[in-house]
């Protein structure tokens, strides 16, 4: 185990106890040497993290401490950094600067060492990535989404013919080459995949779709999973 897991796995072990717990025992849940926890145990306390004790005795966490909210383990962080980086392969320009500032403030929040897995890069999403859309904004979809927002949008097929609908979007699926906006059409009175390369205009309408969004998103998944099943 990396020093950097060991030091975030002491302090939840002594956050739990109910009474000082030894070197040992924390050495054997963790599998690591008694030695290794007393310089695990020295660090924690240069870094201001209350624990008092002493060796042959025990540790306690004082109270009053806590992690900060957005604390996590050196695995998930590494989950949320390779997340971060899975999103500038997207082309949403917003949500790719929205991921730079997640990424700050989570680690703003932690202690070192525990913050160089959110600062040293070492882990990368590799590949080309989508180009932004032209005709419509990720934000703008995202935001009709959330607000069940109808929207409006000229849209050329894989033909090259135009038609003009009026949709319900419900979901946004990025693919490497494209994005996919699921959404009710009026037109085809169904639910229809739009890719957003293929989406000349787009604007909002002002009618919504109010709690009608988790019920077709049921659906969606639903008829998803048929056509899976059938081709499997």
């Amino acid at each position: 185990m990396r020093k950097a897991s060991r030091l975030f796995e002491i302090i939840q072990i002594l956050r739990v106890a109910r009474a000082p717990v030894t070197a040992a025992d924390i050495a054997s849940e963790l599998e690591v040497t008694v030695r290794s926890i007393y310089r695990d145990i020295a660090a924690l306390q240069a870094m201001r993290v209350p624990i008092a004790g002493e060796r042959g005795i025990g540790y306690i966490l004082r109270p009053g401490f806590d992690l900060p909210p957005l604390m996590f383990s050196v695995e998930e962080t590494e989950a949320i950094v390779l997340g971060m980086a899975l999103i500038e392969r997207t082309g949403d320009r917003d949500l790719q600067k929205a991921s730079e500032r997640v990424v700050a403030k989570i680690a703003a929040a932690m202690p070192e060492p525990l913050r160089q897995s959110m600062t040293s890069r070492a882990l990368h999403a590799w590949g080309g990535s989508a180009p932004a859309p032209e005709g419509a904004e990720f934000s703008l979809i995202r935001s009709a989404i959330r607000d069940e927002e109808k929207l409006s949008i000229g849209y050329r097929d894989e033909a090259g013919n135009r038609t003009s609908r009026t949709i319900w979007p419900l979901a946004l699926i990025y693919y490497a080459e494209s994005a996919v906006v699921v959404a009710w059409c009026e037109l085809r009175q169904a639910i229809r995949n739009f890719r957003m390369d293929r989406i000349e205009d787009s604007a909002r309408t002002g009618e919504y779709f109010r709690k009608q969004g988790d019920r077709l998103r049921a659906a969606w998944v639903t008829g998803w999973r048929i056509n899976q099943a059938e081709n499997a």
